[in-house]
């Protein structure tokens, strides 16, 4: 049973909404012109995705404390705490590009990533603060607020990539500091739904070790895995193949992610209708095989047009599986068991990220761009028959 909220759930979905909209700018900037900024100065080509990878290792290693923090301090203050860690990182990062460093720009990622591992944590928030009927509503309105952030983001780094002469990117790393102060104004306005404080009561309820081997916690891990994963290895490597490999410019690739990041979220609008209506396997495996029509697009052109069009489809396939899968995963646990199981899925769903992120870009160098797509066919066919698998499941159950 969802906790209570102190304040109006819809305030509180609203708010975070805003806020997902601040965060999600700074990573929509991210994955426009970090993969960029980092070529420009990165001992070899092929370490160009190793800052992101680190931002994405950042998340996974800190998915622990950030759920600890949240669960203990509340998380109102958890997340603000998290928003903050945006702002020295934007910093280090503004004078990484400044001076041309290209370990201190890995150090700047790596400590968005850890600043991430909070803001990841909204779409439980919201989902444990209405009752079960609503979960998949208030995930898909909270991350309605990327929509924003998929046209905030790219234009802000396209403004503002030469506001510091001679320093491409710095003024956009400066912008990203801003962004972060208006998110923790907006989180101090929220009143969110308790967490179980008490480490005793926390410790009730099925065993880490147990839930590990619960069917209903894997499909839902996988699902959300899956999802993130064959995205971040199509996502990191395309700006790389469109600028480096097929020739196109950085405002080009720029507009094909940002149709991307736009994909991401605007469905969220109908996604928890969709899940009412088809059920949360079925939602789930839709996304994974438009991740999979993404990939058969991209192996069979390299325009514009097909960056634009496979993009769009990662996107909005990223979107149905990410939101099916936290919905089922919301419903395979109990409050005192919340920490745990939510712990547990963020370091595996970010820590496969972080090994498709290096992926990526070595892949590229190594194997080429249509190579990687026909891995990612491969990977989502499989976690299609999971989630199969756990539909089955489900049924047996309910008719048992």
């Amino acid at each position: 049973m969802a906790a209570a909220a102190t304040g109006s759930p819809i305030r509180n979905i609203a708010l975070l909404s805003i806020t997902q909209a601040l965060g999600g700018s700074s990573q929509a900037i991210l994955i426009s012109v970090a993969a960029l900024t980092a070529a420009s100065m990165a001992p070899a080509q092929g370490l160009a995705t190793l800052p992101v990878t680190l931002m994405i290792i950042g998340t996974a290693l800190s998915t622990g404390p950030a759920t600890w923090l949240i669960h203990t301090w509340g998380r109102k203050r958890g997340f603000m705490f998290g928003a903050s860690v945006s702002v020295p990182a934007a910093l280090l990062a503004a004078i990484a590009a400044w001076i041309g460093d290209f370990w201190l720009f890995c150090v700047a990622l790596a400590l968005f990533g850890a600043s991430a591992a909070f803001s990841q944590q909204y779409r439980f928030a919201a989902a444990d603060s209405v009752p079960p009927a609503l979960r998949s509503r208030a995930i898909s309105w909270v991350l309605f607020g990327g929509v924003l952030a998929g046209f905030i983001g790219p234009q802000l780094s396209a403004l503002s990539k030469d506001w510091v002469a001679g320093a491409t990117f710095t003024g956009t790393y400066l912008i990203m500091a801003v962004l972060a102060f208006l998110a923790i104004g907006v989180l101090s306005l929220t009143r969110l739904a308790p967490t179980v404080k008490r480490a005793e009561d926390r410790k009730a309820g099925r065993s880490l070790a147990q839930l590990r081997r619960s069917p209903q916690v894997i499909v839902a891990m996988v699902g959300a895995a899956a999802s993130y994963a064959m995205m971040t290895l199509v996502m990191v490597g395309a700006p790389l193949a469109m600028v480096f490999v097929c020739g196109h410019t950085t405002e080009e690739a720029a507009f094909a992610i940002q149709w991307h990041i736009v994909a991401m979220f605007a469905p969220s609008f109908v996604t928890g209708s969709i899940i009412a209506r088809l059920g949360a396997h079925l939602t789930a495996a839709l996304g994974l095989l438009l991740i999979l029509a993404a990939a058969i697009v991209n192996l069979n052109g390299i325009s514009v047009g097909h960056f634009v069009a496979s993009l769009s489809l990662l996107g909005v396939g990223w979107n149905f599986g990410f939101i099916a899968s936290t919905a089922l995963l919301t419903s395979s646990y109990r409050p005192e068991e919340a920490a745990r199981v939510q712990g547990l899925n963020e370091q595996v769903v970010f820590g496969v990220m972080a090994v498709a992120s290096i992926a990526s870009g070595l892949l590229l160098q190594m194997i080429g761009w249509q190579s990687i797509n026909i891995l990612a066919i491969a990977v989502v066919a499989a976690a299609i028959a999971i989630l199969a698998w756990g539909q089955y499941q489900s049924g047996k159950t309910a008719s048992a």
